[in-house]
C-alpha cells in the first residue's frame, strides 16, 4: 500500500467525519442509529426479567363438585381440602366459580383455563384403602388458542393443583400404612415373647434329655458286662452241644447193632421152633428139655423184638438230643448277636441323648437369638409408630427434600437471557447503520475499491463502539447481573466491532444482496445459536447450522464474561470469532476489487425502479 492510498484512505475519513457534524439532522440520525439498537436489547431483557413472577394475575378457574365421603369414622371432602390450599397459594389468581361458568369462561376467553373437581373425588381417593380401588379424576379444560404462553403458565397451574392433590393422597394412604406398621409392631413383640416362651421350654427339655443320658451311660456298662456273660455261656452251650452229637452219633452206631443182633436172635429163634416140635418127643426128660428151648427161643425172640424197639427209640433219642444241641447252639450264638447288638444300642442311645441335647441347646439359643431380633425390630417399629401423625403426615407429605445446588448462579431470568439480546442487538445495529448509512462503491470516484472500502471502515467502526457502550450502560442501569465487568464490556465491544465489519464488509463487496444475505443469516440465527433454546431440542437443520453461525461464538464469549467465566470456553469462542472478522475483511476486499463497478451498475438499476 502506496502514500497515495494512504492518503486518500486519510481523506475518505475526514470527510466522514465532517459531514456527520456538518448538518444537525444528520447528527441526530446517528445518534438514534447508535441508541436504537441499546433500546432493542434492553427492552427485551426487560420484558423477560422475570416472567413468571407475575403469574398471581394470570386467573385460573376452579369448580368444586367434591361430594366428600367418609374414612376411619371421619368425614373427609379433599376438594375442600384443595380449595383451602389453593386460596393459600399466590402462583395464580385463583377463581372459584360454578361448573357451568368455568366452562363458559374458558371457552370465551375470560379465563386461559380451569379444573372442575369431580363428585366422586374424596370417594374415589378413600376406596385406596378397599379392595376395589378407583383412580380419581380431575378435568383440566384449557383455551390453547387463547396465547401461546398463557397455555404453558396455566399448565404450570395444573400441576399445581395435580401434585397438592397426589401429595393429600400418598398422604392418607402412608398414614393408613403407619397404622398397620402399629398392628405389626404389636404381633412382633408378641412373637418375640413366645420364641422367647418355647425356647426356655427346650432348655428344660434337653437338661432332661442330659439326665437320661447320664442314665443310659451308666447303663451301658451292665449291659456290657450281661453281654459277656451271654457270650460264655453261649460258647459252652456250643461246646456241651457238640458232645451231645457226638454222644448220639455214638448211640446211634450202638442202635444200628443192637438192630442187627435183635434180627439174628428172632431168625435163630425162629428156626430153633421150627427144628424142634414137643409133641413128637415122648414124655420125659428129653421131652422137657426140648419144650423148654422153644420157650430163651420165644422169649429171646421177644427180646429180639424189644431191642429193636429199644435200640429205635434210641436213635430217635440220639436225633433229638443232636437236634436240641443244634438249636442250643443256634440259640447261644444268637444270644451272643444279642449281647453285640445290645451294646451298640446302648451307645447309640447314648450318642442320641448327647446329640440331643445339644439340638435342643442349640435351639434354645436360635429362638432366643430370634426373639431377641424380633424384639429388637418391635422396639424400633414401636419409636416409629409412636411419632405425633400431624409430623408424620407432613414428612409423608414430602418424604424426600430436592437441595438446589446452582453452578454461575444467576439471580434473575432476564440477566439469563441477557447475553442472547445483547448478541442480537448488536447484529441488528451492525445491520441498521449499514443500512441507514450505506457502504459507497468506488465506481465513478477517485478513489479504488480497497481505498474507498478502508476509508469508510473507520466511521461504521466508531459507530459499533459507541453503539456497544450505550447498550453496556443501559444493562448497568436495568441491573443485569455481570460476573466480571472488565472483561463483559472488552467482550461486549469486540463482537460489537466484529459483527460491524462482516456486516459491512458484506454489503460493501455485494451491495443489496448482501442485506438480503445478512437479513436471512439474521432469522437463521435466531433458532440456531442456543442463544435462549437448548441447541440438543432444536431441528436438525439447525443444529447443523449452529457450529457455523457467528452469533454462537459471541453469544458464548458474552456469556462467559458475564455470568462467570471458563477459559476453556472462553478462549475458542475468542479465537473463532476473531478468525470469523479477519477472514470477512480479506474475502470482501478481494470480492471487492473484482466485483465493485458490477455491483454499481446493480444498484443503479435498482434506483431506476423506483421501487430501492
Amino acid at each position: 500500500m502506496s502514500g497515495r492510498d494512504i492518503g486518500n484512505i486519510a481523506e475518505i475519513m475526514k470527510n466522514d467525519f465532517k459531514s456527520a457534524f456538518s448538518n444537525p439532522i444528520v447528527t441526530i440520525v446517528l445518534i438514534a442509529i447508535i441508541i436504537l439498537p441499546s433500546l432493542y436489547a434492553l427492552l427485551n431483557i426487560q420484558a423477560c426479567w422475570d416472567p413468571y413472577g407475575n403469574t398471581g394475575n394470570v386467573e385460573f378457574a376452579i369448580a368444586n363438585l367434591d361430594n366428600g365421603s367418609t374414612f376411619e369414622g371421619k368425614n373427609i371432602n379433599v376438594g375442600d381440602e384443595l380449595v383451602k390450599d389453593l386460596k393459600k397459594n399466590d402462583k395464580f389468581d385463583w377463581t372459584f366459580v360454578t361448573e357451568d361458568e368455568l366452562r363458559d369462561g374458558v371457552y370465551n376467553g375470560d379465563y386461559y383455563a380451569g379444573i372442575i373437581i369431580p363428585k366422586n373425588l374424596s370417594e374415589n381417593i378413600i376406596s385406596i384403602t378397599t379392595d376395589d380401588p378407583q383412580q380419581a379424576k380431575l378435568e383440566y379444560v384449557v383455551n390453547v388458542k387463547s396465547n401461546p404462553v398463557a397455555t404453558k403458565l396455566t399448565d404450570t397451574g395444573a400441576n399445581t393443583v395435580y401434585t397438592t392433590l397426589n401429595a393429600k393422597i400418598i398422604q392418607i394412604i402412608n398414614l393408613a400404612a403407619y397404622g398397620k406398621l402399629g398392628e405389626l409392631q404389636e404381633g412382633l413383640a408378641s412373637g418375640a415373647q413366645q420364641l422367647s416362651s418355647g425356647g426356655v421350654q427346650l432348655q428344660s427339655g434337653a437338661a432332661q434329655v442330659s439326665s437320661g443320658a447320664a442314665q443310659v451311660s451308666s447303663g451301658v456298662g451292665q449291659v456290657q458286662d450281661g453281654a459277656s456273660q451271654v457270650k460264655e455261656g453261649a460258647s459252652q452251650v456250643q461246646q456241651g452241644a457238640s458232645s451231645v452229637n457226638e454222644g448220639a452219633a455214638q448211640v446211634k452206631q450202638g442202635s444200628d447193632a443192637v438192630k442187627q443182633g435183635a434180627s439174628d436172635v428172632e431168625k435163630g429163634s425162629e428156626e430153633l421152633q421150627a427144628a424142634v416140635d414137643p409133641s413128637l418127643i415122648p414124655e420125659g426128660p428129653v421131652k422137657e428139655y426140648a419144650e423148654g428151648n422153644v420157650k430163651l427161643a420165644n422169649g429171646s425172640g421177644e427180646v429180639a423184638k424189644g431191642s429193636a424197639q429199644l435200640a429205635e427209640g434210641s436213635l430217635s433219642l440220639a436225633e433229638g438230643s443232636s437236634a436240641l444241641a443244634n438249636g442250643s447252639s443256634q440259640v447261644a450264638g444268637g444270644a451272643g448277636a444279642l449281647a453285640d447288638g445290645s451294646v451298640q444300642l446302648a451307645e447309640g442311645s447314648l450318642s442320641l441323648a448327647a446329640g440331643a441335647e445339644l439340638l435342643g441347646n442349640s435351639a434354645a439359643m436360635a429362638l432366643f437369638t430370634a426373639a431377641s431380633s424380633l424384639g429388637a425390630s418391635a422396639d424400633e417399629l414401636g419409636a416409629i409408630t409412636g411419632i405425633n401423625e400431624t409430623i408424620l403426615g407432613d414428612y409423608f407429605l414430602s418424604p424426600i427434600k430436592l437441595e438446589r445446588h446452582e453452578v454461575f448462579s444467576v439471580p434473575d431470568y432476564g440477566s439469563n437471557v441477557a447475553p442472547f439480546y445483547l448478541v442480537l442487538s448488536m447484529w441488528v445495529g451492525a445491520l441498521i447503520t449499514c443500512v441507514m448509512m450505506e457502504p459507497k462503491s468506488s465506481a465513478g470516484t477517485k478513489y479504488s475499491p480497497f481505498e474507498m472500502y478502508a476509508g469508510k471502515l473507520l466511521i461504521y467502526v466508531i459507530m459499533s463502539i459507541l453503539q456497544a457502550c450505550v447498550t453496556l450502560i443501559g444493562a448497568y442501569i436495568l441491573g443485569v447481573h455481570v460476573e466480571n465487568y472488565p472483561l463483559f464490556i472488552f467482550s461486549a465491544i469486540l463482537v460489537s466491532v466484529v459483527f460491524m465489519i462482516l456486516v459491512y464488509s458484506v454489503i460493501s463487496a455485494i451491495g443489496t444482496v448482501g442485506k438480503g444475505l445478512l437479513v436471512i443469516l439474521l432469522v437463521l440465527q435466531i433458532s440456531a445459536t442456543g442463544g435462549i433454546y437448548p441447541i440438543q431440542i432444536m431441528d436438525k437443520f439447525f443444529q447443523t447450522l449452529y457450529p457455523y453461525m457467528p452469533m454462537t461464538y459471541a453469544i458464548k464469549l458474552i456469556r462467559e464474561a458475564q455470568l462467570g467465566v471458563v477459559w476453556s470456553n472462553y478462549w475458542p469462542a475468542l479465537i473463532i470469532l476473531l478468525a470469523i472478522g479477519i477472514i470477512t475483511v480479506i474475502v470482501a476486499v478481494l470480492i471487492k476489487e473484482k466485483a465493485d463497478k458490477a455491483s454499481k451498475y446493480f444498484e443503479e438499476r435498482l434506483e431506476e425502479s423506483g421501487l430501492f
